[in-house]
């Protein structure tokens, strides 16, 4: 039985220091540790707002030309996504109006069921952040979500025209979700996890790509093992895995199911929709929002019983995957290359980026001269201070998956506390618009910071701010 406590607000909006914040709910297991004292939404509400994420500089301002030649190009994901062409501040300015900004985390108890939920939503309409209500299954029908566009977000006061969740036409929120970028390489891995569960295929299979038809994003023909594309997918967020393992799961009729899944599971807004059974490339019409990517995460890092109850009535438990699954997939996670939005280890002894959660980072990228190289890449992948430094006063273990493109920066990850400090174990996801486009007001440019911070540091601030509160809790 889940029991769940909430702390009466009101009905609607009410003040928080000036922000506006709708009721928010704690949850708790009626056999879990009882819950400590504060509250979780308000303090990310308030953490997000004083992050002043509205003083960004905006590159390719609406209506210059530098804006117009980025819609030229095609406005997907670079081949190596998580690094971003050269920007020039010359035409920067202040960002016109508040950003589009999602957040989620869920405290977890020692058996991996969640002890309290916090959700904020930050956009011109909520430029504060509003906190989003949810019940005892860590589920919202309070938003009206809105499909990412990037030019209706610039001319439009943020305000999307298409829903991506049938029948919320009335719910009291409304805000347009920033597109997921890489972060949906997490339900593409959950996919294939299942396809490996059902004995569909085998990690240690050999599978060659043949794409029937060519595409930016994705490469030509390779061969490799399935483990060794999953690999690459989620270590160094590698477009050409991602894609040749949505092509194994359209074989395998695992797409369509998989979408239904996680509308049973009620994770309404995972959908990994409009990819493409030639060649694995997926289209602008993938959704995810921090709350439903945090509960996929919660199964992924284990729930000792049920997690919560879907729409349907049926309990929603880790069983969805098996445990050497799960292994798998967290050591995947855990090994992550890119350390570099709430978490910036990569950046250890640089000035700027600000240091975000006191992660240690996976060994495997340290190399002999104590620097971060990913990827065996000299240029983009190489990182100029030892990061021994940041290892030794390491806290915690990120088991995450980034994503960035010029419109869309997030981070999506499970916290644990390493042996002998502070405890905490919690589940932190963010999404964004602040992609490549938006660069800080304090962000070197001469010279430039190298390899290029391609995202705004507030996030690592926000990281940082946020693993400290649970430090205390």
């Amino acid at each position: 039985m889940i029991l769940h406590r909430i702390r009466k607000r009101g009905r609607g909006l009410v003040a928080l220091g000036g922000a506006a914040v709708l009721a928010a709910t704690l949850i708790q297991p009626a056999d879990a540790a009882t819950h400590r004292s504060g509250d979780l939404a308000e303090r990310l509400q308030q953490t997000m707002a004083g992050l002043n994420f509205g003083d960004v500089l905006d590159t390719t301002p609406p209506g210059s030309a530098q804006a117009r030649a980025l819609r030229a190009q095609q406005q997907a994901e670079p081949a190596r996504p998580e690094h971003a062409p050269a920007v020039s501040a010359a035409a920067a300015t202040t960002i016109h109006q508040q950003p589009q900004v999602d957040v989620a985390v869920i405290e977890l108890d020692k058996k991996g069921r969640a002890l309290s939920s916090g959700n904020v939503l930050m956009s011109p309409k909520y430029k504060d952040g509003v906190t989003v209500p949810v019940d005892k299954n860590l589920h919202t029908t309070a938003v009206r979500y809105r499909l990412w566009d990037t030019d209706q977000w610039d001319a439009a006061n943020g305000q999307g025209t298409t829903d991506t969740v049938p029948g919320r036409e009335n719910a009291p929120l409304d805000f347009m979700e920033p597109y997921p970028a890489s972060i949906i390489k997490l339900m593409v891995g959950f996919g294939i996890m299942q396809l490996v569960d059902k004995g569909a295929i085998k990690l240690s299979d050999t599978y060659a790509y043949t794409p029937t038809k060519p595409s930016d994003r994705c490469e030509g023909a390779t061969t490799r093992t399935i483990g060794e594309y999953f690999d690459r997918m989620i270590t160094v967020s590698d477009n050409g895995a991602a894609c040749t393992l949505i092509k194994v799961m359209h074989e395998h009729g695992g797409v369509d199911w998989l979408n239904q899944e996680f509308q049973d599971m009620g994770l309404e807004m995972l959908q990994l929709k409009g990819t493409d059974p030639a060649n694995g490339d997926w289209s602008p019409y993938v959704t995810m929002s921090s709350l439903d990517t945090a509960k996929l995460l919660m199964l992924i890092n284990g729930v000792s019983g049920r997690a919560w109850t879907a729409p349907n009535g049926k309990p929603v438990t880790s069983d969805v995957l098996s445990a050497s699954s799960r292994a798998f997939f967290m050591k995947e996670l855990g090994e992550q290359g890119w350390n570099n939005v709430l978490s910036t280890t990569n950046y250890c002894g640089y000035s700027y980026p600000t240091q975000g959660m006191p992660q240690r980072i996976a060994q495997r990228w340290i190399g002999a001269d104590g620097t971060v190289t990913v990827n065996d890449d000299p240029t983009d992948g190489k990182y100029v201070y030892p990061a021994q430094p940041c290892q030794d006063a390491a806290e915690v273990t990120f088991a995450h998956k980034t994503g960035l493109t010029a419109f869309a920066a997030g981070d999506a990850g499970i916290v644990h506390s390493l042996p002998g400090k502070a405890k905490r174990d919690y589940i932190i996801v963010a999404f964004s618009n602040l992609g490549w486009r938006y660069i800080d007001t304090n962000r070197p440019m001469n010279p430039p910071v190298q390899p290029a911070v391609n995202r705004t540091e507030k996030f690592a601030k926000l990281g940082r701010a946020m693993d400290d509160y649970e430090a205390r809790r």
